[in-house]
């Protein structure tokens, strides 16, 4: 689907939500709206075995430590001296308050699959510490009310004064806006959405036309008013959200011919109206929240030279900006984009939040396009690059993700590890929000179309066609290829069922030339239909099954599960003469721990023949790679260097550094080229060291 046929499609209107609003029922309206409808999260119940496992963590550890975590570091502290009007703000950053709205997002999430009292008394109780300390007039900033007089240092003498550079006000209030809608459709209540409404409607009156303008420094706000006209039907809060992104490349106060991003205003996406950036730039979380928002405003309005501008930014990145497990934003200076093919594997910074906001990102594309490639892409980050974010024990953390640990002097003191939380503790939040949302982005709907995104085995009950169809997953995806759809309809019914059929397994490793196979694909996507196969026709990437269903018919699709060797584009320069390893959707990684305590001296030349086998008792049950490959090795005297045959094992890149600190990489030279010398101290003479 492309720019002209949206302005048709958004003229399909779609019946809005009715839920209640601040002062009673909002009326269900027609509404201008995505061409493609994502199911909710309360109609997909999982029974997966990769995924359900996750969820249930999350629900049991992952929360409840990030609650813990906000009370031990005085995050909800800071809410209550704010109720009370005294006290100092007890926190490093004014935007920690959005941890505690993240958590409760993810709580509300996590009660839609799991009720939990307990869970449901802590949430209100808390959301009530929320409303004691908002102000009169709607304004909630625990930085400011606490003490007004003297506010954080980032805060400015007055409300919204550093909201473009420092203060985060703005991005606050966008997180309290997600987690009102969230707790809202999750549990029916108002608390939280009626705070929420009031702080908008502040916001509201405060920011547009002939009052005042601003681009907020850190986006969410635009996604989070979306959300509640959504809600609401109030149209005042699209109008501020597209307000919002009109205001960016306004501001005078830049040097627009400077090349530092912090002056010319690129680290927070404000150096060009958003119509006319091009590139994914500055800040990768920023970035990724601000081209959520673009989709929404495209779609809700039409607005086609918005739609164009988050189309070319979408091909930027994934032509030119990403890296092979789904990581964004290269360079640490920043958490920003780098430069077009600057994806260094040593400096890797590819934050856990950047994954987070790609994931809402490609949700968005998605539904604006129906094409498979953006369900790639979610797919890649969500199997890969986001989950290596949390270990498999839900309570540590990284902020950024690696993809190259080379121990060099033989020291693990500066390798990285994982930790339970942050100064800046954005990542651990964000993930305990998303997690429970998975259900939410399996399927997707438009007319008599329903797309199949994530191979996830759950039970989805639905309507289509205007007639109610249960629709069953059954799989061991990603460790097996094959798949089984079990249709359900309540009465024979007409409907065009379309299952994604993945890159990966159409010879495509990513959707443009930044990675390929290094050798094509023999195999083929099967289908059956009922035991029979079944020829399909593919459109965007979906394999497309028109059929008048009826209850119990089976369809059965296997993908390939071939290791592959991807290799980058030949201006990538970190990645030269070298090749990474997928089997499905998973990207592997080398840890020093399966390969006698190095990972940096390992060679896959085109020869290496690999086997993939399924282990239940490691790393939470992983499939992993192994074949016998030349392995670096340095003789006890330092003296002499050779290769000697060695069993390589690859894990999944995500479950890396679950067992201590020590050599990883994702990138392996397919030959010796080259050599690089490490020295070491000479042990001092009685010293042992």
């Amino acid at each position: 689907m492309h720019y002209a046929s949206l302005s048709q499609q958004v003229k399909h209107f779609l019946t809005a939500s009715c839920l209640l609003g601040a002062a009673g029922v909002a009326q269900a309206q027609a509404v201008a709206d995505y061409p493609i409808r994502p199911v909710s999260f309360t109609q997909v119940k999982l029974t997966d075995n990769f995924w359900l496992p996750r969820l249930k963590t999350n629900t049991d550890v992952t929360i409840p430590a990030s609650f813990q975590r906000c009370e031990a570091t005085n995050r909800v502290k800071n809410f209550e001296m704010a109720a009370a009007k005294s006290g100092k703000f007890a926190t490093t950053y004014p935007f920690d308050d959005t941890d505690i709205y993240k958590t409760i997002e993810g709580a509300s999430y996590s009660l839609s699959l799991y009720p939990d009292e307990h869970l449901k008394e802590y949430v209100d109780a808390l959301i009530k510490k929320v409303a004691a300390a908002q102000e009169p007039d709607g304004y909630l900033y625990t930085a400011r009310t606490i003490d007004p007089a003297h506010p954080h240092s980032w805060a400015g003498k007055e409300r919204w004064e550093k909201e473009r550079e420092l203060s985060h006000e703005l991005y606050n209030s966008g997180h309290l806006y997600e987690a009102a809608v969230a707790h809202y459709q999750a549990t029916g209540q108002k608390n939280l959405l009626n705070i929420a409404l009031k702080n908008a409607d502040l916001v509201c009156s405060v920011f547009g036309p002939g009052r005042r303008a601003v681009a907020p420094g850190h986006e969410i706000v635009e996604m989070g008013l979306v959300k509640l006209y959504r809600v609401t039907g109030q149209a005042k809060y699209l109008n501020t959200a597209k307000f919002f992104l009109d205001q960016r490349g306004q501001y005078k106060g830049y040097d627009f011919k400077s090349t530092d991003e912090w002056k010319n205003g690129q680290y927070w996406q404000d150096d060009k109206p958003v119509v006319a950036q091009t590139e994914a730039e500055g800040h990768a979380v920023r970035a990724e929240y601000l081209y959520s928002a673009m989709a929404d405003v495209a779609a809700l309005t039409g607005d086609k030279p918005l739609l164009a501008a988050v189309d070319t930014i979408w091909k930027n990145m994934v032509t030119k900006k990403m890296y092979v497990q789904g990581g964004t934003g290269a360079v640490g200076g920043g958490e920003r984009f780098g430069a077009n093919y600057e994806l260094p594997n040593a400096t890797a910074y590819n934050e856990t939040c950047a994954s987070v906001a790609d994931v809402y990102w490609q949700q968005r594309m998605f539904q604006l396009h129906g094409d498979a490639k953006y369900a790639d892409i979610m797919e890649k980050v969500l199997y890969n690059g986001l989950i290596s974010g949390v270990g498999l024990d839900g309570k540590s953390f990284f902020y950024t993700n690696a993809m190259q640990i080379k121990g060099g002097l033989g020291t693990k003191d500066t390798e990285p590890a994982r930790s339970g939380w942050f100064d800046c503790s954005c990542c651990p939040t964000n993930l305990a929000r998303l997690f429970p949302s998975l259900p939410g982005y399996v399927y997707g709907q438009h007319d008599k179309d329903l797309y199949v995104n994530l191979f996830v085995s759950s039970t989805a009950n639905l309507t289509v066609n205007k007639k109610p169809v249960q629709l069953v997953q059954q799989n061991n995806y990603p460790w097996d290829g094959g798949l089984k759809f079990v249709v359900n309809p309540a009465a024979s019914t007409d409907f065009n069922l379309l299952v994604r059929v993945p890159g990966w397994a159409r010879g495509e490793a990513m959707p443009s030339d930044l990675y390929t196979f290094a050798t094509p694909t023999k195999s083929e996507v099967v289908i059956k239909v009922n035991g029979k196969p079944t020829a399909y026709t593919l459109r965007n990437g979906y394999a497309v099954l028109p059929r008048k269903w009826r209850k119990g018919d089976v369809v059965e699709m296997t993908l390939p599960m071939d290791v592959r060797r991807v290799v980058a584009n030949p201006n990538v320069k970190d990645d030269l003469g070298k090749v990474a390893l997928q089997r499905g959707p998973i990207m592997y990684c080398a840890e020093w721990t399966d390969n006698k305590g190095k990972a940096s001296n390992l060679v896959v030349p085109p020869t290496a023949t690999f086997t993939a086998a399924y282990r239940p008792e490691l790393l939470n049950g992983v499939t992993t790679l192994t074949a016998t490959v030349p392995a670096v090795q340095v003789d006890a005297a330092a003296s002499t260097i050779q290769t000697v045959p060695q069993t390589l094992t690859a894990i999944p890149y995500y479950a890396w550094a679950n067992r201590g600190k020590g050599e990883m990489t994702v990138w392996f030279p397919a030959q010796i080229v080259d050599v690089d010398l490490v020295t070491r101290p000479a042990e001092l003479p009685g010293t042992g060291k």
